[in-house]
């Protein structure tokens, strides 16, 4: 059953309706308590003030009721989680309940809504009124943040890039099915109609046999080499840095909202695994590829091979070119081209893109938003359109580009064992040491 608190309280002559409130204390412990009862008693008691519940709040007028309504928390609240988190509890039958952040600055506008703040996700995740949480922390941390959200029994919307290296995203993959959990991953590209249709067309032979996909999108993260800084009150750098090596604070890794730690390879990907598990998500739903991925990884040598290319079975390639404004996907086949951006796309020739997808060509998955595809998964038990395994796949394409931008040197890989194929060196790079004591475990 979905958790839910009274969601308009009249507290003296001020209604708070943008949030409920969560009370505590004994009547907590005590189950005899009816939900109900508890849920009026715990938030007087947190006011000391007499209490009036909406009608609406028990689910009359066709409201949601609060055994229905889905409750959320946050692990991290910068811009971006600010954002989805807000994206989401807006909606109908969806009830904030607590954050958390590293950062005091972050968590004190939603302490004045009347959300319960930590700065430590674990005392988050051990709430047993929860039953998801939004992660948008660092890519560093966003794999213990998983499977410790799946072993406490919530479901996860875990912002991209979702982990740091091919073994912590198994790791995921394999936390988030051992204990049943809803997952999706925030690449809500394929949750737009141009990449849906791009796909659809691909996947249907409008362009006769598909022969490469080019991807546009920065390159592999760089060292960081920022100076020390004194860290700033309300910061817990310690934390923030959890199973990353110790390095001195600088407010350019953490303080940004955007973009700071991800070009650090210490922290994320740089622009592989930043705008390329949006980009390499679609070029993987193209080549049907969800489940698998490429068997050769070739990094540029100024001869033969101009840009990365992955080879994949059945003969198609993957272009890694650098960022360009216009497209962000190319498909080139046989037949035709299909070139898609966000809210852009075109055909050659043009009239490929003139008709609907008929009913004997291919239909993917369609979502209908990527924040309510989630909460409708949560609510059925299906798969989201862009799940663990799926995002695992995508972001495992990103990488072994980062890997083989790293060796210099070709790469085979096994998809099915997810292991070079006679390179242990190359190998040791799938994963990243963790400082103690923070584990995966």
């Amino acid at each position: 059953m979905l958790h839910g608190l009274v969601g308009e309280v009249a507290v003296g002559s001020e209604l708070k309706q943008e949030y409920a409130f969560q009370g505590g204390g004994a009547m907590a412990r005590d189950k005899s308590a009816t939900r109900r009862r508890f849920l009026i008693g715990a938030t007087a008691a947190t006011f000391g003030v007499p209490l009036v519940v909406r009608a609406s709040a028990l689910g009359a007028d066709g409201a949601v009721p609060p055994s229905e309504r889905i409750t959320m928390g946050a692990i991290g609240f910068g811009a971006r989680g600010r954002s989805v988190f807000g994206d989401l509890t807006r909606r109908s039958g969806v009830q904030a309940l607590a954050v958390c952040d590293v950062q005091e600055a972050r968590l004190q506008p939603a302490a004045d809504k009347g959300l319960a703040v930590y700065k430590d996700f674990r005392e988050l995740l051990s709430r047993d009124d929860l039953d998801a949480v939004v992660i948008t922390s660092p890519s560093h941390w966003k794999p213990l943040h998983t499977v410790a959200a799946a072993k406490a029994g919530k479901d996860v919307f875990c912002e991209k890039p979702m982990s740091l290296g091919v073994r912590d995203g198994r790791a995921m993959v394999d936390a988030v099915r051992r204990y049943g959990r809803v997952f999706q991953h925030g690449t809500q590209q394929r949750s737009s109609q141009e990449f849906l249709f791009a796909c659809e067309m691909v996947r249907s032979g409008r362009i006769g046999e598909l022969k490469s996909a080019t991807v546009y999108v920065g390159g592999p993260p760089q060292e960081c080499s920022l100076p020390a800084q004194p860290v700033p009150p309300g910061v817990d750098w310690d934390m923030w840095l959890g199973p990353a090596p110790w390095r001195p604070f600088n407010a350019n890794i953490c303080l940004r909202d955007c973009g700071g730690w991800e070009g650090l390879r210490d922290y994320s990907g740089g622009g592989m695994t930043g705008w390329g598990s949006h980009h390499f998500d679609i070029a993987q739903w193209g080549l049907a590829a969800d489940h698998t991925g490429p068997l050769e990884i070739i990094p540029p040598d100024g001869r033969d091979f101009k840009h990365l290319t992955y080879k994949y079975a059945g003969g198609a390639v993957v272009y890694h070119a650098g960022v360009m404004d216009t497209w962000a996907v190319v498909f080139e086949g046989t037949e035709g081209k299909i070139a898609v951006n966000r809210g852009t796309l075109q055909t050659w020739p043009e009239s490929l893109a003139q008709k609907p997808i008929g009913p004997d060509e291919v239909h993917l998955y369609r979502s209908d938003g990527h924040t309510a595809n989630f909460l409708n998964c949560i609510r059925t038990r299906q798969d989201p359109i862009c799940d663990v395994e799926i995002g695992h796949r995508t972001m495992t394409v990103c990488h072994l580009g980062n890997i083989a931008y790293q060796v210099k040197r070709p790469l085979r890989w096994d998809p099915a064992k997810e292991q070079f194929i006679g390179d242990t060196d190359a190998d040791r790079l799938l994963d990243r040491a963790r400082r103690e004591p923070w584990s995966l475990s």
